[in-house]
């Protein structure tokens, strides 16, 4: 048969195009900063603009050179000044616009910094409307000035400021659409610097934010509970730990790497958890003749660790996750050209190291935390093993009846043997919708990315967990199974999903499910929420359709809009459920167009507190919450144009 090649465009060197300056990271942002946002969420870029700003004022903190911060920031603008020695003045222009450029490659200007890859500025610049930078040194100054990454000024001038440098940016908004800068995300960004930073004052709005005592005022500002003894702060070099334990389900670690918040842990805190778990089965076994389990040792676990490596790597550009093996790994260039390959000892080891020792040290001098500690451990052993005995039962009893296949739809990667390779590849990209009914878990089934989207159908509304015993929930089939699905039972780090979407219907008995289904996870699991897993699916409540074109909306006055630009002839649907959305239409909403609301949990929030308002007895305060925030079927089914 033959070709028509009419069509196809003749591939020469015209086709082969090198981007200049900083043209790449506004083409692929995402490659930079993670995801774009508009400041709602903690992690959207606007924030890591920021970060990668003050980031470079903290190493210079680090290196012994400037004793405070100003941050100043707006709505719309963010404004850093340091007192450190400030950008050599020739170089700029070319340390905030010219990729792979940078003064933290030799590890003697910058041994334990956060700021590798010669990106960070860079990446403000390119992914700004404006862009200012002014570096002060010994009574003169060089400044440049950027729009869309583009130089519009730049020049040198004497200067009565004393050394540092001074950062102002405003996010193009082109790319954060509608962005607002949220000072409540802001503040804790600053808190956490400042544990971390003992002896620096961040300035932040007026408001100076110092720490004496490290991650000891960390754990201490933050715990929502009373602590099952007072917190123990073990420090050394390179490293802090502080660690206790209270009567809550989980473990909450915050870790962090050369001051750098790693929010997905990473090689630090595997070694943590692993250190503390091993000195303490060791302990007990020899103190108390008792042989504990490590789940049972860290549940209820609260603490933080923070180490300081030279030339972290970590699993993207955000940050969030550290991969490092190796506490340094070095290329030395010898005098006569030949090259000396220095690697330091593994993070894993250097970690169990530290805390075998002085987490054990610890123990022996304060010998009246180590009752405490036992009774909770052996409470948390009583319960999981009652629980374990149930989870088997229920597991066997639905094999038998093959319950377990008709509730989870499971997504190629992790049901088929042929994929090994695309384990790896997608395990970031994998999700598993909750969702209740045969009509809705068909319909999204149907609609779904097979190869890396799960579906798991809830039959009716679960249990209540607020003033349920574990035991009493572990019984409840229909919990159970859905952690069997997430294969989380005995670890978290064992989680097959990594989005766990609740998507029920946006009526009352929607609502309702999707409260049981979050208040199950607050309370057994709420490390699920506090790593950002766990979120809710917005489906649109209206169809607003012409002759033209068809349209989807998620609020009453997103329909209202769309009416008014559509003007004449307008059909209007209001969707009661998620069955009542064809699988065709359905596929918009779960693709790349998918809308999700991630369930937040700081660590200060008390998690019995934020239950009991919600999930409790019924209350005056909650009533006028209810009827303050409510909208009724009424005003939703008001469709007049």
């Amino acid at each position: 048969m033959a070709t028509d090649n009419t069509n196809i465009v003749n591939y020469t060197d015209d086709n082969i195009k090198t981007m200049e300056g900083v043209e790449h990271i506004r083409k692929r942002p995402g490659m930079y900063i993670g995801r774009l946002g508009n400041g709602d969420d903690q992690g959207d870029g606007i924030y890591v603009l920021l970060k990668e700003v003050v980031d470079n004022s903290i190493d210079e903190f680090s290196m012994g050179f400037g004793k405070q911060i100003q941050i100043t920031v707006t709505e719309k603008e963010a404004t850093v000044r340091d007192f450190g020695r400030g950008i050599p003045l020739n170089s700029v222009v070319k340390a905030v616009s010219v990729l792979n450029t940078g003064g933290k490659y030799d590890t003697k200007g910058y041994k334990k910094s956060v700021g590798l890859n010669g990106v960070g500025l860079k990446a403000v610049n390119a992914l700004s409307e404006h862009f200012y930078v002014e570096a002060y040194r010994d009574g003169m100054s060089s400044f440049a000035e950027f729009r869309m990454g583009k130089l519009v000024d730049s020049g040198q001038k004497p200067t009565k400021e004393k050394n540092g440098t001074m950062v102002k940016f405003i996010p193009d908004e082109h790319l954060f659409v509608g962005y607002t800068f949220h000072m409540d995300i802001i503040e804790s960004m600053m808190k956490n610097y400042s544990y971390l930073k003992k002896g620096l004052t961040l300035n932040f709005n007026g408001t100076a934010y110092k720490s004496e005592n490290g991650l000891l005022d960390l754990i201490k500002d933050n715990m929502s509970e009373t602590p099952l003894y007072e917190p123990i702060h073990l420090i050394g070099e390179d490293v802090e730990i502080v660690l206790t334990h209270g009567s809550s389900y989980g473990e909450n670690i915050a870790s962090f790497v050369n001051g750098q918040n790693t929010r997905d842990g990473g090689t630090h805190l595997a070694a943590m958890r692993e250190g503390v778990a091993k000195t303490l089965k060791e302990f007990y076994k020899t103190f108390a003749k008792k042989d504990f389990a490590p789940e049972d040792i860290r549940q209820g676990i609260i603490g933080a660790i923070s180490i300081q490596i030279q030339e972290p790597n970590f699993e993207g550009q955000t940050k969030t996750k550290l991969g490092s093996t190796y506490m340094w790994e070095t290329d030395i260039e010898n005098e006569d050209g030949s090259h000396t390959y220095d690697q330091g000892p593994t993070i894993r080891s250097f970690v169990n190291d530290f805390i075998k020792t002085n987490l054990d040290n610890y123990l022996h001098m304060h010998k009246e935390i180590i009752p405490v500690l036992q009774q909770k451990i052996t409470e948390s052993e009583t319960e999981r093993k009652e629980i374990s005995t149930i989870q088997k039962k229920t597991k066997e009893r639905n094999k038998r009846t093959n319950i377990y296949n008709r509730k989870l739809r499971d997504c190629e990667i992790h049901y088929n043997d042929k994929l090994p390779a695309a384990k790896k590849e997608f395990a970031e990209l994998t999700s598993i919708f909750i969702t209740e009914g045969d009509s809705a878990s068909g319909t999204i089934t149907k609609a779904r990315d097979a190869k890396t989207q799960a579906v798991f159908s809830l039959r009716g509304k679960p249990i209540n967990c607020y003033k349920e015993s574990r035991k009493k929930v572990a019984e409840n089939e229909e919990l159970n199974l859905l952690i069997n699905a997430l294969g989380v039972e005995d670890d978290m780090e064992n989680l097959r999903y990594n989005k766990i979407i609740v998507a029920t219907d946006a009526d009352d008995d929607g609502m309702h499910i999707r409260m049981l289904v979050l208040t199950f996870f607050m309370k057994y699991y709420p490390d699920l929420i506090r790593r950002g897993h766990v979120h809710i699916l917005q489906t649109p409540l209206f169809r607003v359709k012409n002759k033209k074109e068809v349209r989807y909306c998620y609020s009453i006055e997103e329909k209202d809009k769309v009416v008014r630009e559509m003007k004449t002839g307008v059909e209007i649907t209001r969707f009661k459920g998620l069955g009542e959305i064809s699988s065709n239409e359905f596929v918009e909403f779960i693709g790349e167009k998918m809308r999700l609301d991630r369930v937040k949990l700081s660590d200060e929030e008390s998690i019995a507190e934020i239950m009991e308002f919600y999930m409790g007895d019924n209350t005056i305060d909650r009533q006028n919450f209810i009827r303050q925030n409510l909208r009724s079927e009424a005003e939703l089914e008001d469709v007049n144009i």
